[in-house]
C-alpha cells in the first residue's frame, strides 16, 4: 500500500472543523483508519481524510449522489483494484458537501 497522500492545510482545517462539529453535536470520536484521520461512532468508522479528500461510507441514493460528483470514485486504499464498494472518495473541490455526506454516513453506520 502506498503512503497516504499529505493533505493540504485547507483540507485539514475543514476536516478538523467537521470533526469538532460532529463530535460536539453527535458524539463522533476522532480516530485512525489505514493510518489516516477518521471519525467513528461506537467504534465504527464512517468518514476519514485521505490526502486532501474525504472518504465516506454511504449507501443508496447518498452513495449515488457522491459518486456522481466530478472526480469522485470508490475508495481503494490498497490501490490494487479492489475498491471498498460502500466507501466513496469525495474530492476537496466538493468540500462544501462534506458535512452533508458525513451526517448521511454517520446515520448509515450508527
Amino acid at each position: 500500500m502506498k503512503p497516504i497522500p499529505k493533505p493540504e492545510k485547507a483540507a485539514v482545517t475543514k476536516y478538523d472543523s467537521l470533526a469538532a462539529s460532529l463530535g460536539e453535536k453527535l458524539g463522533a470520536e476522532s480516530s485512525k483508519m489505514f493510518g489516516m484521520p477518521c471519525l467513528k461512532i461506537r467504534k465504527k468508522a464512517f468518514c476519514g481524510l485521505f490526502g486532501s479528500d474525504m472518504v465516506f461510507k454511504l449507501t443508496g441514493e447518498e452513495h449515488k449522489k457522491a459518486l456522481a460528483l466530478a472526480g469522485a470514485r470508490l475508495f481503494d486504499p490498497t490501490e490494487m483494484n479492489r475498491p471498498m464498494k460502500e466507501w466513496v472518495v469525495v474530492p476537496y473541490k466538493h468540500s462544501k458537501l462534506w458535512k452533508e455526506f458525513a451526517i448521511d454516513s454517520l446515520k448509515y453506520v450508527g
